[in-house]
């Protein structure tokens, strides 16, 4: 049952009564780091068939630990091949909190690939985009984590699940009063996964040291069951079970040897005979056969090394399609996996970079409406320049018409780099014109604005400071002779005053964009959008780019 408070209890049972143990042989995970960790205490050696746990590795806290079942480390060099197959890099995992799986998905136990954790399916792979998806659990939390995925569509073309390869080949269709899924719903979720599991059954047909092939022990088992094998917990392990009894039998027969040249029995153990408990684990440590799960020998931490087979589940059926061989990193692969889209998914949603640029019939109407502007203005100076002798030109103040003129020529001109962007030129001219920009509206402004400001500025004058002590009606005549007035003007207030004018708002101009591009210059910036889903279904989004000119501090610089 996977119970360590059940094994405690059975475990000090079998200590404390008759007759003296000699070796304790626990089925899974949490069990056998139970017994392993406190078998040392009596001088007990723990032999067990199918606990996979990487922390039951360690020599230090379970010294007189043997395992026929390697460890889950091995999957983690298939995981590996698996995803340099198929091009993913981004890598999620689901974990339940024992020491069986937290000890396996670390990213220092996985190279190669970038591990993004999360505690349960509920929305956190979607917001985190997990495409790639490795759980490890217990059967049972499977089933509640598939009826979550289900419920929270995370399965289907855009997914793959990395599972253990040791549940029951129909784990999804039992009945849990644990979750509130129909058969079909986590069959459809459940569908193209990958399972990873250590190769249990010897594939090629040898005989063993029992003089049996591993198919022949699985249909001896068979018979004996007398029921459907995926009905029965534990079917798969049964040849690691059978293995680890061979082992303990030859190592019982080797020890037995090397006592009677010590003058002891193997009947003469006990809880506190430690020389016993060492040639046992010798004979262990130093076993060799052939057995129906292949051939048994153990590593320097009691564990196995051995193939991994690779299936995916096709159809509501697992299917075979490869193994890998860690000792000679070697993937055989059958070319029979098959995709719900088709192909292997990508491991993340791929962003597509579009920039959003100025509407070209926009942009061209608009430099249309703009040329014809500076064509009204050149024909505007070309107009006050041809006649700049008659009279009515004269009092006008013709120079300040003239930079009016040529100020609106600039501010139009700078309709054209306005509308300049990634459509037509390079992210290495964006600087220059984005200066541009600055440089044509600032200074055409300022000639266009300054000018009519300045003769506003000319005619207020006149109108304000004239003699109080002329007469009224000299005042209305004056009105019907603005030759006179203009004269008048003039004696009151000198031209070049104007031009100063107009040259001193036209130079603080100057200072202040020289100052700007010298000390924040305009550069090309990106403002990003919204992503946006595309209409045809493709596994992209479509993020929205616009460039822009901009310093760093740019309201200041604009106010």
């Amino acid at each position: 049952q996977c119970d360590p408070g059940q094994a405690t209890k059975y475990l000090y049972e079998l200590l404390y009564n008759d007759p003296i143990k000699i070796i304790l042989m626990p089925g899974c995970s949490s069990v056998s780091t139970l017994v392993a960790e406190a078998a040392r205490m009596w001088n007990l050696i723990v032999l067990s068939y199918g606990s996979s746990s990487p922390a039951l590795s360690n020599r230090q806290r379970f010294p007189t630990f043997f395992r026929t079942h390697p460890s889950a480390t091995l999957h983690n060099p298939t995981r590996v091949q698996l995803f340099k197959k198929w091009g993913w890099t981004k890598i999620a995992t689901i974990q339940q909190t024992t020491e069986v799986f937290t000890s396996v998905g670390t990213p220092k136990n996985i190279p190669g690939v970038r591990l993004t954790p999360f505690p349960t399916p509920r929305n956190r792979p979607r917001r985190q985009d997990a495409r790639i998806i490795v759980g490890l659990f217990y059967e049972t939390e499977a089933r509640k984590v598939f009826c979550e995925v289900y419920k929270e569509k995370l399965y289907g073309k855009k997914y793959v699940w990395f599972l253990i390869g040791w549940y029951a080949d129909n784990w999804f269709r039992i009945k849990d009063p644990a979750i509130n899924c129909t058969e079909a719903e986590m069959a459809e979720a459940v569908e193209g996964h990958v399972t990873t599991e250590i190769v249990m059954l010897n594939p090629e047909n040898t005989r063993s040291i029992s003089n049996m092939t591993s198919q022949e022990f699985i249909e001896k088992l068979q018979k004996r069951l007398g029921k459907n094998p995926e009905e029965t917990g534990g079917f798969q392990e049964a040849p690691l079970a059978y293995d680890a009894i061979w082992a303990l039998a030859l190592a019982l027969n080797k020890t037995s040897q090397e006592l009677v040249k010590k003058g002891l029995r193997l009947e003469d153990f006990n809880y506190n005979n430690k020389n016993i408990t060492d040639e046992i684990y010798r004979a262990l440590n130093s076993s060799a056969f052939e057995g129906v799960s292949g051939h048994v020998v153990f590593d320097a931490s009691g564990s196995r090394m051995a193939w991994t087979l690779i299936e995916q589940l096709q159809g509501g059926v697992y299917k075979k399609i490869g193994y890998y061989d860690s000792t000679k990193d070697n993937l055989s692969w059958y070319n029979n996996d098959k995709w719900i889209g088709g192909s292997p998914p990508a491991d993340y949603t791929k962003v597509i970079t579009t920039f959003r640029f100025l509407s070209q019939k926009l942009f061209i109407s608009v430099s249309v409406l703009a040329s014809l502007g500076i064509v009204l203005a050149v024909v505007c100076l070309a107009f006050n320049i041809y006649n700049g002798h008659v009279r009515y030109i004269q009092n006008s103040q013709p120079y300040l018409n003239n930079m009016t003129a040529v100020g609106c020529t600039l501010a139009l001109a700078a309709v054209f780099p306005l509308g300049l962007d990634g459509y037509h030129i390079g992210p290495g001219l964006f600087p220059f014109v984005c200066q541009a920009r600055l440089w044509l509206l600032g200074l055409g402004f300022s000639l266009a604005y300054g000018s009519m400001f300045t003769k506003i500025w000319w005619v207020h004058t006149v109108f304000t400071k004239k003699d109080d002590k002329k007469d009224k009606r000299k005042a209305r005549n004056s009105r019907e002779i603005p030759g006179k007035m203009a004269a008048g003007a003039e004696g009151r207030l000198e031209p070049w005053k104007l031009y100063a004018t107009v040259g001193g708002l036209v130079g603080f101009d100057v200072v202040t964009l020289s100052v700007w591009q010298i000390v924040d210059p305009l550069h090309r910036t990106i403002e990003e959008f919204t992503k946006e889903e595309p209409k045809s279904d493709m596994d992209v989004s479509i993020l929205p780019q616009l460039e822009h000119c901009s310093s760093t501090k740019m309201n200041t610089w604009l106010g």
